[in-house]
């Protein structure tokens, strides 16, 4: 039985995902603001972490050294959109909380848990095809963007430190139906699951970003 830590498990990506490696017999701790999840299971552990409080990163990490020893996969899921990060014109207040709860917290959440992850194990980022240089448009969500391009730039380089001991990967998910696209999308938050944990099942070069199975460009 493999351990699987997901933060933000308690809806969208994160909770399919963890309802996807919980059907495959793999044991869960999942993450929630609230620490809490609408939804149950003999092998799934459920625990609170704000990504945008240190102190919450803090106890989260010690609360897993409690549960586990090791991790086998590690998935930074949880993030945020803002409605007001909706036009071109950067906000600098929305783009600190953006950034605080997409980049400098699941960068830190990871240095945090680093030490258990197992050698062969892996950590997958939550990125998007908005952080891509080569996706880069004028349209909106500018502070998002900068967002997942700085998450894919960790991926990078977390990649190159731990060559030959953690397999680092980006994943942009896909346009998905959940609660931070208003349900607009071209995937069920089930579809991409499928795509991720798949992804997460077979050997793959460290230091790529993922979309459907294939490499996506930077």
């Amino acid at each position: 039985m493999k351990t699987i830590v997901i933060t933000g498990a308690s809806r969208g990506i994160g909770r399919a995902l963890a309802e996807r490696f919980l059907a495959e017999g793999e044991r869960v701790i999942g993450t929630s603001q609230s620490g809490t999840a609408d939804y149950e299971h003999p092998n799934l552990i459920m625990v609170q972490l704000e990504l945008a409080s240190v102190e919450s990163r803090e106890s989260c990490t010690a609360r897993i050294g409690e549960l586990t020893e090791s991790i086998d996969i590690l998935i930074n899921n949880a993030g945020i959109w803002q409605p007001a990060d909706d036009k071109a014109i950067i906000d600098v207040a929305v783009l600190q909380e953006t950034l605080e709860v997409n980049m400098i917290g699941p960068i830190d959440f990871t240095e945090r848990v680093l030490l258990m992850v197992k050698k062969g194990g892996q950590i997958i980022n939550l990125s998007s095809r908005r952080g891509s240089m080569a996706y880069t448009t004028a349209d909106l969500y500018p502070c998002y963007c900068i967002s997942k391009a700085g998450i894919n730039m960790f991926t990078r380089l977390l990649a190159a430190r731990l060559k030959n001991k953690i397999t680092v990967s980006a994943v942009h998910p896909g346009v998905v139906k959940t609660e931070m696209s208003d349900w607009k999308g071209e995937l069920t938050a089930a579809e991409a699951a499928d795509d991720i944990y798949k992804l997460a099942m077979k050997y793959k070069e460290t230091g790529m970003f993922w979309y459907k199975g294939e490499i996506f460009p930077w």
